[in-house]
């Protein structure tokens, strides 16, 4: 990553480009010594057809990911996985004990809680084994624009493509190997890959959340510019942030359309954050039997614990100005009016 984008790291940046280096170099002897180890029990793993939650980034793609995976049938990627996806089978039972206090409470652009044990995005875990991705840019935040290859995987070469579903395939046996299970993912840039998985996973099953695109534009805006400052190696000047925003959400919606008509209809199910919301019991019930995923009602009274425990959640709240409003709606005029939402005043 560094030579990739030619040592440009700010003075005040340089200790922490040491720490992450001097990291990356005790994951790759420890990955050695997991492999030594694992290698030939997680190679005979087989995968059960996942389920994949899709969706632009702050459409509820998280409270989904969380939903579906009080499932005890369902195996999700832990937070502690994803950030060590190297060596996690080597070092989860003991690691996250020493660096509990290095994980804060809450998730830096929300409230949603955060644990070492708690389902979380396997891109970040992708991203840290070396693979394409545009989570690269959140070290780098004034480099070149978002590459659409490290989204769709539909313009880089077939070694790349095939390497990348190499690692994760590889990355999910490593979580199954011990507890066996349907994988069950959430990844806004797999929301572009429906092609790539299919070819790996012909029979996996699609989730596509939607949410207001008056509410998921400044709350997308927030999440790059909180990510960008924390983890950025240089000060982050957002030139392109708010056009890089509006071009890649319609960008999404296109290859999740391209995706859909891919999969098999019964393999494929939308909601809307707002009707999740409003119904969560009645959605998740209509997405288990649209898809197949087994009796709901054997999960249905873990649901009603989860939800009654997070009753006093919270979500941000945004005020847009009538410039931004007008821009949302034009810009992203064919999917307000596909999923019928409203170009009304916050």
């Amino acid at each position: 990553m560094l030579q990739g984008n030619r040592f440009a790291v700010d003075p005040r940046s340089l200790p922490s480009a040491a720490l992450i280096s001097a990291c990356a170099l005790v994951n790759s002897l420890l990955r050695g010594v997991q492999n030594l180890l694992w290698s030939t029990r997680v190679g005979q793993q087989q995968i059960v057809a996942p389920v994949f939650i899709v969706g632009h980034w702050r459409s509820g793609t998280s409270l989904l990911h969380e939903l579906l995976a009080i499932d005890p049938a369902h195996v999700a990627p832990t937070t502690y996985e994803c950030f060590f996806p190297h060596h996690f089978l080597l070092t989860e039972s003991w690691l996250p004990k020493l660096i509990a206090a290095m994980l804060p409470a809450h998730r830096p652009m929300d409230n949603m809680r955060m644990a070492w044990d708690g389902p979380l995005e396997d891109e970040y875990g992708l991203c840290s084994l070396g693979e394409p991705s545009p989570y690269v840019r959140t070290f780098f935040p004034n480099g070149p624009a978002i590459d659409r290859a490290t989204l769709d995987m539909e313009r880089v070469s077939r070694a790349v493509v095939e390497r990348w579903q190499r690692t994760l395939l590889r990355f999910l046996r490593e979580m199954t190997v011990r507890t066996p299970g349907r994988v069950l993912l959430k990844s806004p840039p797999h929301s572009f890959r429906i092609p790539a998985l299919l070819n790996l996973f012909p029979d996996a099953r699609f989730v596509h959340i939607v949410r207001d695109p008056f509410v998921v534009f400044p709350s997308t805006m927030n999440l790059w510019r909180r990510l960008y400052r924390l983890q950025g190696l240089q000060e982050p000047k957002f030139e392109r942030l708010e056009e890089d925003v509006l071009d890649t959400y319609l960008h999404l919606f296109e290859r999740i359309d391209g995706g859909r008509a891919l999969v098999a209809a019964s393999h494929f199910f939308e909601v809307r954050y707002e009707d999740l919301i409003a119904d969560p019991l009645g959605r998740l019930r209509a997405m288990y039997r649209h898809l197949d995923l087994g009796d709901f009602d054997r999960v249905a009274p873990r649901v009603e614990g989860y939800l009654k425990d997070a009753r006093d959640y919270k979500t941000n709240r945004y005020q847009l100005r009538s410039e931004e409003r007008a821009t949302i709606a034009e810009r992203w005029k064919p999917v307000i009016e596909r999923y019928g939402y409203a170009v009304g005043v916050n």
